[in-house]
């Protein structure tokens, strides 16, 4: 990939990573219920999430989707029913206190991982985004499996780069958010809620 290529894609993938989405809330919300560090479980799973579509659209999965209009109804609606779910779930969280909530952070890594897993990979914009950007970008006279390393690795590395500043930045500010009590899981779960509702209904 020629050098002026691979920065225009790398503006294209900042651009992409600073618009709000459901990774980028849920790393915000993770870090003020968790703190950044077990945060980062939630941002490793949402870099495995987009690695894998990455993947499938470099090899065609997401030109199927787009072909398909049962399977891409299907894929909305199991991705708007989790958003749903983790909304629910991000609803009942404990207050955030000025400190970690050591009960809310016994949440096992494993489950922080798979919630930034399912959080990227049930996003079925986010698989038809990449299915018509990257053929802007791919060389056909050249080695597939290292272009999909370069531009995966591009992407992933900015957005883990915002997500955590996100969770850094929601950790800092904790003594400001235990004043609205409960108000901020409720704001962020209503979000994933309304999220998760409209996905689906969306053409």
């Amino acid at each position: 990939m020629l050098l002026d290529t691979w920065l225009l894609y790398l503006i294209a993938c900042l651009g992409l990573s600073l618009s709000p989405g459901p990774n980028g809330l849920l790393a915000l919300t993770h870090g003020a219920l968790h703190g950044s560090r077990r945060t980062l479980f939630t941002i490793v799973g949402g870099a495995t999430g987009f690695m894998l579509i990455i993947a499938l659209c470099m090899f065609g999965i997401g030109a199927l989707l787009k072909s398909s209009v049962v399977w891409l109804t299907v894929l909305k609606w199991v991705g708007g029913g989790y958003l749903v779910w983790l909304g629910i779930q991000v609803w009942r969280s404990p207050p955030i206190t000025g400190e970690v909530d050591m009960s809310a952070s016994q949440a096992s890594g494993w489950h922080l991982y798979r919630q930034g897993v399912l959080a990227s990979i049930t996003n079925p914009k986010v698989l038809l985004f990449f299915s018509a950007f990257l053929p802007q970008f791919i060389d056909p006279q050249r080695s597939l499996m290292l272009q999909y390393f370069v531009l995966a690795g591009t992407f992933v590395a900015i957005e883990c780069m915002v997500e955590g500043l996100l969770a850094n930045m929601a950790n800092r500010i904790r003594h400001w958010l235990k004043r609205v009590g409960r108000g901020f899981n409720r704001t962020c779960g209503g979000i994933f809620v309304a999220i998760g509702a409209a996905l689906p209904l969306r053409p």
